[in-house]
């Protein structure tokens, strides 16, 4: 009975509850439990085994630059990273208010991996994210507008609790890239969080934008409400050059 038992449950994914069972009924540990208790586990083990399945996709779905966790972060002085801001942002409570966060700073001062350490923190309280180079997601936008598609992927960039927008600012945008930036802030704007990423500082958003009417209608719904970090100090990947030559 209790192989058909097993069998039952992997036909039907329960997967922790099929591991748990397994070694319960291998290690004889069951004998000292009540039908309470025996229940309660196998529905722990199967809520946990979903619960890291669901991760897992999430992480992959996310395609994160790095894997940055916020336990990671460098707070050294010379960043002007405010601990108990961070902090607070990683509860993820601006993700339930729909507001966005602003990362600027010089390159290597670790703009993106503070962006992917946020949007893991929201993948793992259950969040969908998505993290993409501002310049390749307009351009495969503009793709898709020429196939037909876009409508597709604006529905998927629409349903991501936390899209993240990384170098933003490289290059100029031009007026399909400005129209396709206003449609999806717009989509997002006060129901689903944005975090951008740019070296430049948020008043030179505008020349890159390239029209004024429009850069006043995008910076008004990114801007508003934003939590603003400006990160400084020297580039941490000119320091770990260095200590790698050191080493």
């Amino acid at each position: 009975m209790i192989e058909q038992t097993l069998e039952k449950m992997r036909k039907m994914k329960l997967y922790g509850m099929f591991r748990s069972f397994k070694h319960a009924t291998h290690t004889q540990s069951m004998a000292g439990l009540t039908a309470d208790e025996l229940i309660h586990l196998l529905v722990e083990n199967e809520w946990d085994e979903r619960q890291n399945r669901s991760m897992e996709r999430s992480l992959r779905n996310a395609r994160f630059r790095y894997k940055a966790t916020v336990e990671g972060l460098d707070f050294h002085p010379e960043r002007m990273l405010d601990k108990n801001q961070l902090l607070r942002l990683a509860d993820g409570g601006y993700i339930k208010k729909g507001e966005n966060i602003l990362l600027t700073g010089s390159t290597g001062t670790g703009k993106s991996y503070l962006a992917c350490a946020l949007g893991n923190q929201a993948c793992a309280q259950g969040h969908k994210v998505l993290y993409a180079n501002t310049n390749r997601l307009l351009t495969q936008l503009k793709m898709a507008k020429a196939d037909g598609s876009s409508i597709k992927e604006m529905i998927k960039l629409e349903k991501q609790d936390v899209l993240i927008l990384d170098d933003f600012g490289i290059q100029p945008l031009d007026v399909q890239g400005r129209m396709l930036l206003m449609e999806i802030i717009e989509d997002r704007h006060g129901k689903k969080s944005t975090i951008i990423t740019s070296q430049l500082p948020i008043t030179a958003w505008y020349e890159v934008i390239g029209d004024q009417t429009l850069a006043d209608a995008i910076l008004d719904r990114i801007v508003h409400d934003a939590h603003r970090l400006e990160l400084q100090g020297e580039s941490l990947r000119k320091k770990r050059k260095i200590n790698q030559a050191n080493s």
